[in-house]
């Protein structure tokens, strides 16, 4: 997670304290935006497979919708009187997870993977959310309402990866690498 962040000011009726620590689950979650919408790209450009053009086309929307979570989070936090950290070395300095790590893919594989992914994101949106209860509602809405988008396109990709019964092919997988080879 990013190092605390220095507040010149805040919002009216939020302590510095409590909203350092909302800049500081903000900029998390900005890191995974920004690290989830460059992987979301990276797999519309390197699927492939019989279901290339369902898979390339429902991968886009999602880019653009994180993305616009990103520029969300970023002016959060600068309403708060935090400066958002952007960069790439930062994002990569900052994040507790690996990058992505499948290449050039069949359309089964990516989403095995994505399955996972998305599984890592919606959890630490979770979190924020338990814990922005006690310090920011406001800030608690914005994770609320980006949740509930990740969990639908979460859902996209888990379709795509469950059979008539209800059993996703990843179901057993922890890593991104399993739950591709699994749902191939």
């Amino acid at each position: 997670m990013a190092k605390n962040p220095t507040l010149h000011y805040t919002t009216p009726g939020l302590e510095p304290a409590d909203a350092q620590r909302v800049v500081q689950l903000l900029q998390d979650r900005l890191f995974a935006a920004n690290d989830l919408h460059l992987t979301l790209k990276h797999v519309h450009w390197n699927v492939v497979g019989p279901h290339f053009i369902a898979v390339h086309e429902m991968i886009d929307p999602q880019v653009e919708t994180v993305r616009g979570f990103a520029d969300d989070l970023a002016e959060r936090i600068a309403t708060l009187g935090g400066s958002p950290q952007g960069t790439p070395g930062s994002l990569v300095e900052n994040r507790s997870w690996d990058d992505y790590s499948i290449g050039r893919a069949g359309t089964q594989e990516h989403l095995g993977a994505l399955d996972v992914v998305y599984q890592g994101v919606i959890t630490s949106y979770r979190e924020g959310i338990k814990e922005l209860d006690e310090l920011d509602l406001v800030t608690q809405d914005m994770f609320i309402a980006q949740t509930e988008q990740l969990e639908l396109f979460h859902w996209f990709v888990r379709a795509h990866l469950e059979d008539k019964g209800g059993n996703l092919a990843t179901a057993e997988a922890s890593s991104e690498q399993e739950a591709a080879k699994a749902a191939s």
